[in-house]
């Protein structure tokens, strides 16, 4: 049996399980996505049951011989970030994501600490879409669907700016004619490509990464854009 003791970790999602408990779905820095029964965790006296909500920052320590864990114990080490509005339903759709993405077990210290600033940037009131472009932009390379950004899926060519392109999933961007239904600006292509977009590249960037997520999602719609578009 393996013991993790005071590991950094997000609550991404819980469910009731049997009487008193929870199955906890938390985002750790070294284990990846773990799920574990939080034992009493839903009876009145239980120490953690205010403890196990989402964008808390935890320590969190577990017995784990199969896929389901046993959590032995939770404590918030900072106060929760203060997400309210649209930026509380960002939230939710940042959680949804690693929970259909991510696979269990599997650690991605790179997403987890862009997970952090990410929410810490949401409660400053920060622009919420271009964070969010740039997180699934992230979370897609880290999970081996990296997108072309810079380059032509046939030819191989620079893209140019004024050019506009059809973004073809799991390939890339395929130069055509003008603008249209499915097409996105080189403009756009190259802000996400440095990190640095424009107001007027976001709508092409949100309907870009719709394309491509709900490629990889499958049929199972998100949950949270009937919140809030993301």
């Amino acid at each position: 049996m393996a013991r993790i003791q005071l590991e950094p970790a997000y609550v991404l999602h819980s469910r009731p399980f049997q009487e008193t408990s929870l199955i906890v779905e938390a985002f750790t820095r070294a284990y990846g996505r773990v799920a574990m029964v939080a034992r009493g965790a839903r009876s009145a006296r239980s120490r953690s049951r205010n403890v196990l909500q989402p964008f808390r920052p935890l320590l969190m320590s577990w017995n784990i011989k199969s896929d389901l864990g046993t959590l032995t114990a939770a404590d918030q080490v900072a106060s929760p970030p203060a997400l309210q509005g649209q930026s509380l339903y960002c939230g939710l759709y940042m959680n949804e994501l690693l929970m259909r993405l991510l696979h269990r077990s599997d650690p991605h210290v790179e997403v987890f600490e862009r997970y952090r600033h990410v929410l810490s940037e949401l409660a400053s009131e920060a622009s919420p879409q271009p964070l969010l472009r740039v997180f699934e932009k992230h979370l897609l390379e880290a999970i081996g669907y990296a997108l072309v950004l810079d380059r032509e899926y046939d030819s191989g060519a620079e893209i140019q700016p004024q050019n506009w392109y059809e973004y073809k999933t799991q390939r890339g961007p395929v130069i055509r004619p003008g603008p249209g239904k499915n097409r996105v600006s080189g403009t756009a292509l190259l802000d996400l490509h440095a990190e640095v977009l424009n107001p007027s590249s976001l709508p092409e960037l949100r309907a870009l990464m719709r394309k491509v997520l709900s490629y990889h999602l499958g049929e199972k719609p998100l949950a949270s854009l009937s919140l809030f578009g993301g």
